[in-house]
């Protein structure tokens, strides 16, 4: 027993996922063992990379009274997010592979119920309604200023178009954009992207994880709806991120729909000394 967690009984049977790069501990707490009070801690641990299981994120499938199921979203320094679409698309395929749900499933988010579909090995989900869509923000940086555009899909996004992805300032520049006046108190993730040919090249300092993650979903729709209102892009959107793996945006009337690859890595066992 872990005193920190009492209700934990170890060993702790969990699933190790990726979405395009974003990876995520998936664990089956339809039989409750976190106290709902347990859980930042447990997932600030859990998540450590080197330390224990490490992830960007910890997704807790539950029971839903209407739904297939609900998840409890952390990100990997133990806060709990609104949404995020990599992370859904993986929630999605392990509840189908677990008989939680079948091929077309609902579940409960913060944000709202996300409808999802397999398609092979990936996962097509709906997200809820993108919301405060705002273009041509000008930023003080403090030695530099940047034109920014944000929109809510699920969570707060600014989307910075830039000519060389390759050179995006992520670390330095999403930092000081993540803790902007202009999107307090809640802060926001930031997406730098490059526009190409037939395709939106994308970087992202993600808000939680405090740094560059190899892929963001949310982050990814943001951009396809940024740069369609600019007229810089038409739906369907094919957006590569950082991976090199590659999501793909459907904008269809009022509806946003996300596609791309949700992967088993490893099923585990946790032991105690994971968090420690």
């Amino acid at each position: 027993m872990n005193v920190r967690f009492p209700r934990l009984a170890f060993p702790l049977p969990f699933t190790k996922m990726s979405g395009t790069g974003n990876d995520f501990i998936v664990i089956d707490h339809r039989q409750p063992r976190l106290a709902e009070a347990e859980m930042p801690d447990f997932a600030r641990l859990v998540c450590r990379h080197k330390l224990s299981a490490g992830a960007d994120g910890l997704i807790l499938i539950e029971n839903d009274e209407e739904c297939d199921f609900r998840w409890r979203f952390f990100n990997a320094d133990g806060s709990q997010a609104e949404m995020c679409g990599n992370g859904a698309r993986c929630a999605a395929r392990f509840a189908h592979r677990a008989g939680i749900a079948g091929g077309v499933m609902r579940f409960r988010t913060i944000a709202g119920v996300i409808a999802a579909q397999m398609v092979g090995q990936g996962v097509r989900i709906r997200l809820t309604p993108p919301a405060g869509l705002s273009l041509g923000q000008t930023l003080d940086l403090g030695g530099a200023t940047v034109t920014a555009h944000s929109v809510n899909t699920g969570v707060p996004h600014v989307v910075c178009l830039v000519d060389e992805i390759a050179q995006a300032p992520v670390a330095e520049w999403g930092r000081i954009i993540r803790y902007h006046q202009a999107y307090q108190p809640a802060g926001t993730n930031v997406n730098f992207v490059q526009v190409a040919p037939d395709r939106l090249l994308i970087r992202t300092y993600e808000r939680g994880v405090e740094g560059e993650t190899l892929a963001c979903g949310t982050g990814s729709v943001a951009a396809a709806i940024v740069t369609r209102a600019l007229g810089r892009a038409s739906s369907p959107v094919r957006v590569v991120t950082a991976s090199g793996e590659e999501l793909m945006v459907h904008l269809e009337d009022e509806e946003v729909f996300l596609e791309g690859p949700a992967r088993f890595i490893y099923d585990g066992m946790l032991q105690v000394e994971a968090l420690i």
